[in-house]
């Protein structure tokens, strides 16, 4: 494996693996010698239940013998006194023939044996030694005593020897077979722990070449750094994670020196934030003190001079209209600090825009002699559900520029259309245009272009407060300009459903 390769092989992944290779050498000799324990005593019980069970065989196979000569006393003697021992046998019999089974009962091969030999010692008492006793109470002892009954005993102390025997060869061997684990238990252990020494040594040498000298070069990086030279480089060279810890260090270096850049960028982005703030306020104060000056200006002359009911009357239109204006101003400031607490709310009204457009056309045709604004209504009504007041704010608002951006005059087109469910409003003029450059700060607040070198009054909250309103009422707004070949606003809103209908309906009944 190339050294390159090597490294990619993490470093935890090496300690992990190490530890558990020493975790399963140490579990091994762990589970070896609990092996080992547990044959030693599974042979040690093994050979206990075998000496149990070979006394058992013996005391059994006693209980015969005391059947065997009982009978054979009694019934050629005819003395009751050796039928004691036969009796006191036959008592103990169940119990010990039940015993000497159970203990038999881990073993199938030696099971069946004492099961057959349960069963020839039945037979025998059976067949042979129960009635040789009652022969012999009726006088016929020479008739009951034969070879058979010999032969049967003599099959079973055969059978109970050939038992024994067998349980003592499986004992020894049991024995040998513990012996032999034990032996190969203690050599692995020996081989485990060598194993493990040795493993442990290689895993401290190498963790000491391997990660020692990257991390004091680290350290002492990190010292410059900390002076602030961001232009140090760690070498990358390391196993595993010393090598991702050189290579996180230097990106760490990388974006401190990035971030240290983009700071300085920060700053001075801050310092033409202040100079827009500043050019902001001259901004606001000029247009507020304007209207302020007309109104203070033509109310003074009134307060002090005597003019004719018809000057008094022109004078008196100048100051109402200065004074809407400061209002409007007013009204647009307090729009924007509404709509950023969260605190702007529609209303819930059914809105006709196209009597809506009509009104505001009107009233700006009015107020403009050298634009026309011509309005095109594809139907009526182009209903809609929301607030009145902002909408037809919003509208005026488009107008409004519409009319100031086009300073030479010319037509306002106004039209209105209902498509896909939307309610699509448009206001055209034949004006300056807007240049590419400024096109996608328009909705800035406080932006306003090349407006105050052209000498056109404004702040720049009109369109930005009149995207959040038409974005409140679900629907978008946009533009489509191109420099001085004019531009034209539009405004989509959600149709109302079913206005139509009942419109309809009511329109049929009256």
């Amino acid at each position: 494996m190339s050294r390159s390769n090597a490294r990619t092989v993490s470093l935890r992944d090496r300690m992990l693996l190490a530890s558990i290779a020493l975790a399963a050498i140490v579990v091994g000799v762990f589970v070896a010698t609990i092996l080992a324990v547990s044959a030693a005593r599974t042979a040690t019980k093994q050979e206990a239940r075998s000496k149990n069970l070979s006394v058992a065989a013996l005391r059994l196979e006693k209980l015969v013998l005391d059947i065997e000569n009982g009978v054979r006393g009694y019934a050629f003697t005819r003395d009751k006194r050796f039928l004691q021992p036969y009796i006191e046998a036959k008592k103990a019999m169940a119990a010990r023939r039940g015993s000497f089974i159970a203990l038999a009962g881990d073993q199938p091969r030696q099971a069946r044996k004492a099961k057959a030999l349960n069963g020839l010692i039945a037979t025998y008492i059976e067949t042979f030694a129960d009635p040789v006793v009652q022969f012999s109470n009726r006088g016929a002892a020479e008739l009951a005593y034969t070879n058979e009954g010999r032969n049967q005993g003599s099959h079973i102390h055969r059978e109970f020897a050939r038992f024994i025997q067998e349980e003592n060869d499986l004992s020894r061997n049991r024995e040998r077979a513990a012996d032999s684990k034990s032996r190969h238990a203690i050599e692995l252990g020996v081989a485990g722990l060598t194993g493990s020494a040795i493993l442990i040594l290689l895993f401290a040498i190498y963790l000491a070449r391997g990660i020692a000298r990257p991390v004091t070069e680290a350290a002492a990086g990190a010292g410059q750094v900390a002076a602030g030279d961001l232009s140090i480089r760690l070498s990358q060279k390391g196993p595993g994670e010393v090598g991702e810890f050189t290579k996180s260090f230097n990106e760490m270096a990388e974006r401190l020196e990035s971030t240290r850049n983009e700071l300085e960028d920060q700053n001075a982005q801050l310092r033409e934030s202040e100079r827009l703030k500043s050019d902001l306020v001259n901004t606001v104060s000029h247009e507020l003190r304007t209207p302020l000056s007309g109104v203070m200006g033509f109310t003074k002359l009134l307060l002090t001079r005597e003019f004719d009911p018809e000057t008094r009357r022109h004078y008196l239109g100048i100051v109402d209209a200065q004074a809407r204006r400061l209002s409007n101003l007013l009204d647009d400031f307090l729009d924007v600090r509404r709509i950023e607490e969260g605190r702007f709310e529609r209303a819930q009204e059914l809105v006709d825009m196209a009597t809506l457009l009509r009104e505001e056309a009107q009233l700006y045709r009015q107020q403009s002699p050298k634009h026309d604004v011509a309005v095109e209504i594809d139907h009526a009504p182009l209903a809609v559900i929301g607030n009145p007041d902002r909408l037809r704010q919003v509208i005026g608002n488009l107008i409004s520029n519409a009319i100031k951006y086009s300073p030479q005059g010319g037509v306002v087109e106004v039209s209105a259309v209902q498509e896909n469910g939307s309610v699509r409003v448009e206001v055209r003029d034949e004006g300056m245009g807007i240049p590419l450059s400024q096109q996608p700060q328009i909705f800035t607040k406080f932006f306003r272009g090349d407006a105050p070198a052209s000498g056109i009054t404004g702040t720049g909250l009109g369109l930005a407060v009149s995207r959040d309103i038409v974005e409140s009422h679900g629907g978008r707004i946009g533009f489509t300009s191109a420099e001085g070949e004019g531009t034209t606003f539009f405004v989509e809103l959600p149709e109302a459903n079913g206005v139509k209908d009942r419109q309809g309906h009511d329109e049929d009944q009256s």
